[in-house]
């Protein structure tokens, strides 16, 4: 397991050294006197694990988690343990996702379990993608900096998306589809659960077997007095059930 850890005091990123060195298994490629240190590393050094101190000067940790995703590269993001020497901040770290914290000064024994709740996780690649989402989601109403994530999939290794960038859900036969203006990836809910998931975002039911972010719809024609055409930002086409046509109308203020 890969390791990087980004804390602004010498003396605990040298315990905490002296430790993951002790670990067989444990390799620590990084260290970081800051948060954005940390993302940097992150981004050229693809680690399984950030041990992450809470207060840092440049970036603080919680601001740190919030731009792991991006740091990524759409990749799935490395798994968070945080560092801390105050244990008021452990409800706030499990919250921001964090598998684990581990008080200040970390012993070898705690350190150990922390790692082995990782390792578990990460052999569950799509619990670790939905914990990462859940990571950037709290993260962003901490620092307001994190977009909200979908999961998509691609064989398998699964990708964290901008909500932004997705332009619509299609349900096909047994598959859930996420459609992004390159590419297609597998969705990991049911389109039901797609759209209970994205209930608070721009996305509209269009058709039993269609959801469309509607901030891509960029032409809507009519193709009888009950049934529209959708074209997306892409030039996808997308037909718009007549159960649905008003209040697809409605979102888009026609």
């Amino acid at each position: 397991m890969r390791i990087v850890i980004a804390d602004d005091e010498p003396i605990a990123r040298s315990i905490l050294r002296e430790e993951i060195t002790g670990i067989a298994g444990l390799e620590l490629v990084g260290e970081a006197e800051d948060g954005l240190r940390a993302l940097a590393l992150i981004d050229s050094l693809r680690p399984d694990l950030v041990i992450l101190d809470l207060e840092m000067p440049v970036m603080g940790g919680f601001e740190t988690i919030a731009n792991l995703a991006a740091a990524a590269a759409g990749q799935l993001p490395p798994s968070v343990i945080i560092a801390t020497a105050y244990n008021e901040h452990a409800i706030r770290a499990f919250e921001a996702g964090a598998i684990d914290y581990l008080l200040k000064p970390v012993s070898r024994e705690r350190l150990l379990k922390s790692v082995e709740r990782v390792a578990r996780l990460r052999g569950h690649p799509l619990e670790a993608a939905e914990q990462a989402t859940r990571l950037a989601a709290v993260a962003q109403s901490s620092s307001g900096a994190a977009p909200d994530k979908i999961v998509g999939r691609s064989g398998e290794e699964y990708f964290l998306l901008d909500a932004a960038e997705v332009l619509a859900f299609l349900a096909e036969e047994e598959s859930v589809w996420v459609v992004t203006a390159k590419r297609r990836y597998e969705a990991t809910h049911s389109l039901r659960g797609v759209e209970e998931r994205v209930r608070h975002l721009p996305f509209q039911r269009v058709h039993r077997n269609a959801l469309v972010n509607v901030n891509h719809v960029r032409k809507m024609s009519a193709l009888s007095s009950q049934r529209w055409l959708l074209t997306l930002s892409n030039g996808f086409e997308i037909t718009v059930s007549k159960r649905q046509a008003q209040s697809v109308r409605t979102v888009l203020h026609w």
